[in-house]
């Protein structure tokens, strides 16, 4: 055969490689060209709202977060409470602990939500539920369980979510742990030991490190001051919030007794800081008022004594878990604070540079303080009255109470699907 024929014969063969060579070609650039100039799919919009948690009733409001605060739907945070109940009850020691909950922090009650969060993206609800101790992530679109993290031990309390939304921290109370999940898929990024149960949850700095502080054993009524030492050991822990290692434990005890208050406990409850993290704000069990603490210094720096209430018992084993106030939030700018004196029915927005208290705003049993959405109002939950009333910084006057459900506690900022509803049950 020679070379001529050769090259005929390899003629087509060659031409049909071409031919899909250049298929193929035109196919990837016309599949490139789409990728291009398709328009990406747009996140739903999102719109800023409030979660309330209805603690003994396992639902929360989604209210508006200014202006006046309507009720725009409602969520059940317990839509597997058959299936939770029925591992319980063939537990024994799951039920004992259950069943006391129920009779100590619960008041009677079971405690079914307890803190919240949403998803940075908004289609789902972080809530903690302390009496089935776990935290879940819930569809807001479906009311369905995303993920369920149960915690160490036998209740979930406060959380804390990170500056950039993606980590949430959670109180394990009754294992003196705190767990940090990813906010998205429930894995746990890491944990660390605290003092005896861990309560409130802070981020600082910029997300870099974690504050959590220890109020120790509020279901005993080993309340006189004498009997402090059976409270446990309640200590702040600071952790970097990366590696989960402890930088710094905090004991108010020492601080207390060198500002010359010997009288007031070192049990740390709801705490602020002020906007460039130089001063914490606390509240302390048993005590109608707060405590300024100067991070750089390490020292108490004022303490404020809020009025009482003639007409509350000033015996301690009547207050809730150990709590005479319970609430605390700071407006922006840092110049106000805002106060809720769980047993004394008031709330008040007291002058950060001053410390004088404006009005005393009557309200039924308010169990925590927040911010609304432009920051021109504090707004706090009623648990005994069963709604939530905003109060304007500036003047310290009442705005406007809304009903929720049962036993509302934690309020949150939230930005969810701005065309959510929720049901109306």
């Amino acid at each position: 055969m020679n070379a001529r024929t050769d090259r005929a014969r390899k003629t087509p063969a060659g031409s049909a490689l071409s031919r899909r060579r250049l298929t193929h070609a035109v196919f990837a650039a016309a599949v490139l060209a789409a990728c291009v100039t398709a328009p990406a799919a747009s996140a739903a919009p999102l719109r800023e709202v409030m979660f309330v948690g209805n603690n003994w009733d396992g639902t929360a409001d989604v209210i508006k977060s200014t202006g006046d605060f309507a009720r725009i739907g409602r969520l059940n945070v317990i839509p597997d409470k058959t299936q939770r109940l029925t591992e319980i009850y063939l537990n024994p020691i799951k039920l004992a602990f259950f069943l006391g909950i129920r009779q100590g922090p619960g008041e009677g009650h079971d405690q079914f939500v307890d803190d919240m969060y949403a998803t940075p993206d908004g289609t789902a609800m972080v809530v903690s539920r302390p009496s089935f101790a776990d935290v879940v992530s819930l569809d807001l679109a479906t009311g369905q369980i995303k993920w369920r993290f149960p915690v160490s031990g036998f209740r979930s309390d406060h959380m804390a979510v990170s500056p950039d939304g993606t980590k949430v921290a959670v109180s394990a109370s009754t294992s003196n742990t705190v767990h940090v999940l990813d906010i998205n898929t429930g894995r746990q990024l890491g944990s660390f030991k605290t003092g005896d149960k861990p309560h409130e949850n802070v981020f600082t700095n910029g997300g870099r490190y974690l504050w959590n502080m220890s109020i120790g054993e509020v279901n005993n009524n080993f309340d006189a001051p004498w009997q402090d030492f059976l409270k446990g050991d309640r200590h702040i822990t600071v952790v970097d919030a990366n590696t989960y290692q402890i930088v710094r434990t905090i004991d108010m005890r020492a601080r207390l007794d060198a500002f010359g208050r010997k009288d007031l406990s070192n049990s740390v409850r709801p705490a602020m800081f002020s906007p460039d993290y130089s001063k914490l704000y606390f509240q302390v069990s048993f005590f109608n008022g707060f405590i300024e603490y100067d991070v750089a210094t390490d020292q108490i720096t004022r303490v404020k004594t809020l009025p009482k209430n003639p007409n509350t018992s000033d015996d301690r084993t009547t207050f809730v878990n150990d709590s005479r106030h319970h609430g605390l939030s700071m407006n922006p700018d840092g110049s106000k604070l805002c106060v809720a004196g769980t047993m004394d029915d008031y709330a008040t927005v007291v002058d950060r540079g001053t410390l004088e208290q404006g009005p005393l705003v009557t309200a039924s049993k308010p169990y925590w303080a927040t911010v609304s959405g432009d920051g021109r109002a504090c707004v706090i939950s009623e648990s005994g009255s069963d709604q939530v009333t905003a109060i304007d910084f500036a003047t310290g006057q009442k705005l406007v109470s809304v009903p929720v459900g049962d036993h509302p506690q934690r309020v949150r900022i939230a930005r969810i699907d701005a065309n959510w509803t929720g049901s109306t049950r």
